[in-house]
């Protein structure tokens, strides 16, 4: 249980911020590379690289690097849970009002 909470902690920092969950609703639709994520916001590579750090820490999105492109790719694993949580939360809510 605590490391689920753990999980849900660093999936929801990750997702409190509306760069990340840009990126996060981009790579919904399929992978795409760092240059072509970074390209809609108005900072630096390197600031941008730690948006996706983050993302990649609390496990919504994974990187991989094929000669110099990275590539990310959304995790639906992680996403699940948080829509999990989300489902129990609305159940609860829902129950009250009923």
């Amino acid at each position: 249980m605590e490391n689920y909470k753990a999980s849900l902690d660093t999936a929801f920092h990750a997702l409190s911020d509306p760069t990340r969950r840009a990126v996060v609703s981009r790579l919904m639709r399929g992978p795409a590379p760092v240059k072509e994520l970074a390209e809609p916001f108005a900072m630096g590579l390197p600031s941008f690289m730690k948006h996706l750090k983050v993302l990649e820490e609390s496990g919504l999105i994974r990187t991989e690097k094929a000669g110099r492109v990275r590539t990310c790719h959304a995790c639906a694993g992680q996403m699940q849970a948080v829509e999990a949580w989300l489902a129990e939360q609305r159940a609860l809510w829902e129950a009250r009002t009923d």
